[in-house]
């Protein structure tokens, strides 16, 4: 069945309507101004970086001692030319965004976007390849830590074979590894790219932890989906979360003008050798809980916990409802 060339014949003027709403609603498009990092690059820029930090599990294949060197250095190349471009990008638009924040008297940059100008007046391609450099130059310390976390996957499941299982298949150490790269970036105080890294992972792996958390070494997420890990996290060392954990925020502070209230500590502070067992939620910027605790499945916390403590819901009962049928005397539910 052949199309109507009548009914197409108004998407000229469906074209014009979309098009005139870029002027009625300029704080969603991003039109005349300066580059904005590129996802696709910075997509492409996470998976050279997984290729750095595994060699020999991801694309490349006859990965050896002889010519690796060669490998990586590529590798390390390319991502000096496509971060010092993405980096210079986010940083020229967040000034931009802040500068057109202040002229309106807007304390936070959440100026429409077609107001903003492109800032001429820095080099943020050279601010940006200075950032990158010494984002690159953490690697080899972050490969180290990664090192704990695959292996506190291998001890804390008995499901897991081999190492190489880990990080093959676990979508808890793919999170961790995006987010340990994205938290470096936000300590270098990198803008947007961080948060562009974070829900690129999030979407992948269901596992949202935003790039300001804090955690230490050999931490370990089973299963987890649905685990959310707030900006203000603070999670120590040989700590281990299972799926739908949420660690968040209690409530949100207000200025005098209902503004919300930004910088404070918002989220919880888990202790070395705590486990946080499935839909927990811990909620609050003074939380704490100490160490070597033990918070069970579907436990709801506002208030700190000491250290070795364990806190679990009472038992709750089942009550099963369904026909009755009678058998010789007895009843069959």
């Amino acid at each position: 069945m052949s199309t109507d060339i009548r009914i197409k014949e108004q998407l000229p003027e469906l074209t014009r309507r979309i098009v005139e709403t870029y002027q009625d609603v300029p704080t969603i498009h991003s039109l005349g101004h300066c580059p904005l990092p590129n996802y696709e690059s910075i997509i492409s820029a996470c998976e050279d970086l997984k290729e750095i930090l595994y060699p020999g599990y991801r694309r490349r294949e006859n990965l050896h001692m002889g010519n690796v060197m060669y490998h990586v250095g590529d590798l390390i190349d390319g991502l000096h030319d496509k971060l010092t471009i993405q980096i210079g990008r986010a940083l020229r638009h967040s000034l931009a965004a802040q500068q057109s924040a202040a002229a309106q008297g807007m304390e936070v940059p959440i100026a429409p976007l077609s107001v903003h100008q492109c800032v001429e007046e820095a080099d943020f391609e050279a601010f940006g390849q200075v950032k990158a450099v010494e984002f690159l130059e953490c690697i080899p310390e972050l490969r180290r830590i990664l090192a704990t976390d695959v292996q506190a996957a291998y001890d804390g499941d008995p499901a897991v074979r081999t190492l190489d299982e880990v990080i093959f298949c676990y979508p808890g150490l793919e999170a961790v590894t995006i987010h340990r790269l994205a938290h470096l970036l936000h300590r270098l105080e990198v803008p947007l790219i961080p948060r562009m890294m974070a829900e690129w992972s999030h979407s992948r792996t269901g596992i949202d932890i935003h790039p300001g958390a804090t955690i230490g070494d050999h931490f370990f997420i089973d299963h987890g989906t649905g685990v959310v890990i707030g900006e203000t996290c603070e999670i120590g060392s040989h700590v281990k979360l299972y799926q739908g954990v949420t660690l968040g925020a209690l409530s949100f502070q207000t200025d005098a003008d209902g503004h919300l209230v930004r910088g404070t500590k918002r989220h919880p502070t888990i202790e070395d050798r705590v486990v946080i067992y499935a839909n927990a939620t811990v909620l609050g910027g003074a939380t704490r809980i100490g160490h070597s605790s033990v918070i069970g499945s579907n436990v709801w916390l506002t208030r700190s916990v000491d250290p070795h403590t364990t806190v679990v819901l009472e038992r709750p009962k089942l009550r099963m409802r369904g026909e009755v049928q009678a058998t010789e005397g007895d009843y069959q539910i």
